[in-house]
């Protein structure tokens, strides 16, 4: 059986386990999963995940395993994207962590507001605005300091943060503010095979 991915192509959190799996020569099958349409709430849906979210993998066995570091960080078991180092690789969860309580929270959020539901910056909550550019900020202080986010190698957490980061201009965020962070996206896209 091949790893089958179900996710939305709208979804850095789905997009981010796709590219793990292509940047590792995993073979999968894509399941196109559209989230706005109610598809995650489906009996199928739900007895593969009861949270009703995307991305969900059915793996290789057959088993199914949810949240996109989870699924990432099982897909790259043994792999050059995890470091082999105790504290590079503690550093590199630490930023996993953060993507998904500090910057996909407020980044993510405010595209989704501002390019999905057709919202302007100005209806948003100015704190989350506040917050997607603190966050913004954080990555341009680490990343004016090395090429990656730990030090001089590709790990999954840049693999996790440029999925949402590449596209934070969608909602208003301006990453020529930001220019280590800037050349960063290239960079990882580079690597990754991002198009």
């Amino acid at each position: 059986m091949t790893l089958r991915i179900y996710g939305d192509s709208r979804s850095g959190n789905c997009l981010k386990v796709s590219w793990t799996a292509q940047y590792l020569d995993i073979p999968y099958e894509w399941v196109d999963v559209d989230v706005m349409s109610g598809a995650t709430r489906t009996p199928e849906f739900l007895g593969m995940n009861p949270a009703g979210q995307v991305p969900t993998v059915i793996l290789e066995d057959g088993r199914p395993l949810a949240q996109s570091n989870a699924i990432i960080l099982h897909l790259a078991e043994g792999s050059r994207l995890i470091p082999a180092d105790a504290y590079d690789r503690a550093k590199m969860f630490e930023w996993l962590f953060w993507e998904q309580y500090s910057h996909e929270p407020t980044i993510a959020v405010v595209r989704f507001q501002v390019a999905f539901l057709g919202k302007s910056r100005s209806e948003i909550e100015p704190r989350l605005i506040e917050r997607g550019e603190a966050a913004l900020a954080r990555m341009e202080e680490a990343l004016a300091a090395s090429p990656f986010l730990i030090g001089e190698t590709l790990t999954l957490a840049d693999v996790s943060l440029v999925a949402y980061t590449r596209v934070a201009h969608e909602g208003g965020f301006d990453l020529a503010n930001y220019p280590a962070l800037k050349a960063w996206v290239a960079r990882v896209e580079e690597a990754v095979g991002i198009t």
